[in-house]
């Protein structure tokens, strides 16, 4: 039976999307796209969210590609700018579930620790968990099997009445590889509707 539920927070619960801050400073849709996939990547962006600090890993990029520095330190120069707000879809599930007193509610979250503290003061919401952990902090991040643990160890969280919600397919099969049964999240009707499907909202 399930007590828990883990969510995800960046594209789940919050719009977090460097395309935000990007479409104003590279019009250009093909230059704008290469700079976020091949420059500021994915990759890049996840070693600060194991815990490499910004000025750091804004350093290795601007030594690498000096041409392009004036975008390079807006990425977390202007980060603000890249939060979307709340997808309230979700967040009106997450009330819901709150409300219901049925559920232990945690979050587990690849991100920065220097930029998570920015999305505490704008997202009153995140005080609603029993617990979040992030991955700059533990310095260690999705899908490395050791970070689940942490939130399972921490919070004496029982893997078989454990929900997981990810975005992000990588993280939701190696969540399903511990045994943690896990939704992947496209959008805010599909979570709902799923809920309801499994009579747990």
């Amino acid at each position: 039976m399930i007590n828990t539920i883990i969510f995800d927070l960046g594209a789940v619960l919050i719009d977090w999307n460097p395309n935000h801050l990007y479409n104003k400073l590279i019009a250009n849709e093909e230059e704008r796209k290469h700079f976020l996939t091949h420059i500021c990547s994915p990759d890049w962006n996840e070693e600060q969210d194991a815990g490499r600090s910004l000025a750091e890993g804004t350093a290795i990029l601007v030594q690498q590609f000096p041409e392009h520095e004036e975008n390079i330190r807006a990425f977390y120069g202007r980060w603000e700018e890249m939060l979307g707000g709340p997808i309230a879809g979700t967040v009106e599930i997450f009330k819901q579930l709150k409300g219901s007193g049925r559920y232990k509610l945690y979050a587990l979250t690849n991100w920065s620790a220097e930029t998570f503290e920015i999305a505490l003061q704008h997202y009153d919401f995140l005080n609603w968990f029993d617990g979040i952990v992030v991955s700059g902090i533990e310095k260690i991040r999705k899908p490395n099997p050791d970070f689940y643990y942490t939130l399972l160890n921490r919070y004496h969280v029982k893997v078989e009445e454990a929900l997981f919600i990810d975005d992000n397919l990588r993280n939701v099969k190696a969540a399903e590889e511990l045994g943690i049964k896990s939704l992947h999240f496209q959008n805010a009707a599909q979570l709902e509707g799923w809920f309801k499907e499994q009579a747990l909202l």
